[in-house]
């Protein structure tokens, strides 16, 4: 089955990998941040974007990484509202998400002009979250998490793995409640992306499991997005030690790939060209005539 994600009078249909850019406009994200320093840095960063095959720009004010300290909302509207005004202007049309679990930087977001919201409490935090994105008519992207990041850890890190039963099921089943919460709020299921959370409150062998179980999380929306770019757990299972994110691209793609084959269709990545070229030929090799494997 093809899916077709709806957003802002625009779709995407999921017939293929999308590769979701990150620019992060944060001094203390885990990978990229103080890189964007202001608009003009990152108007060349969409670009270039562009340029490497991005079908989507994903612009967030604050860091999501574990300990990361909370930024005040109209902190973040400042970082990110300039940004995507600077990229419109620059005559960038992808579709841009903001990254956010506010309500009101999502509203200044959508009217500077970005169409998704990509809200890692799963439209929790913010109880006016999933009304203000059915009333402007937004994209969603709803992820599970355990814990809000300032309270976790790596997740090579825990003392004790997080608590799970079955991982895979008790992450779908809530994104199963989430995404009904969303359509309960006036959104079309049409218009939601679910994401597993990698790396939000999983040990390294959660996420695998995660991965290995996407199949279970299709249907819920119009897709699943796949985040697991430059993270602790890639490292962890490609290098069998502590490791820095950047020595993280070759896991990075891997996990991609094994994500793309089961099931996910949007991955928000760092590194755009080298990813979507992997994603390409991976696409290009999946047999996707066996069951369950359909765009």
């Amino acid at each position: 089955m093809t899916g077709l994600w709806t957003f802002a009078g625009r779709s995407l249909t999921l017939d293929r990998p999308r590769v979701m850019a990150i620019l992060n406009v944060t001094p203390d994200s885990f990978f990229d941040g103080g890189v964007l320093a202001g608009p003009e840095a990152a108007v060349a960063a969409a670009h270039r974007a562009v340029g490497e095959g991005a079908d989507l720009l994903d612009i967030g004010g604050e860091s999501t990484r574990p300990g990361a300290r909370r930024v005040p909302e109209e902190e973040q509207i400042g970082r990110v509202v300039p940004v995507i005004e600077a990229i419109r202007a620059a005559g960038v049309d992808l579709p841009i998400s903001v990254d956010t679990t506010r309500a009101s930087v999502a509203r200044a977001a959508a009217e500077a002009g970005a169409q998704i919201v990509n809200d890692v409490s799963g439209g929790e935090e913010d109880p006016e979250m999933l009304g203000l994105v059915a009333q402007l008519g937004l994209g969603l992207v709803l992820m599970h998490r355990l814990r809000p990041p300032e309270s976790d850890n790596y997740s090579d890190r825990y003392g004790e793995a997080p608590r799970y039963g079955d991982v895979v099921e008790e992450v779908r089943t809530y994104l199963a409640g989430r995404v009904a919460a969303a359509e309960g709020a006036g959104l079309p299921a049409s218009a939601v992306l679910v994401d597993p959370g990698l790396g939000f409150g999983k040990s390294v062998e959660q996420n695998l499991d995660l991965v290995r179980g996407t199949g279970r999380l299709r249907g819920l929306g119009a897709g699943v997005l796949s985040a697991a770019s430059r993270k602790s757990f890639v490292g962890r299972v490609s290098l069998g030690r502590d490791s820095e994110p950047s020595e993280r691209l070759a896991g990075s793609i891997a996990f991609s790939l094994m994500h793309l084959k089961a099931g996910a269709r949007v991955f928000r990545v760092h590194d755009v060209g080298e990813q979507g070229r992997a994603l390409r030929a991976g696409w290009m090799l999946m047999d996707r005539s066996a069951p369950g494997m359909g765009g």
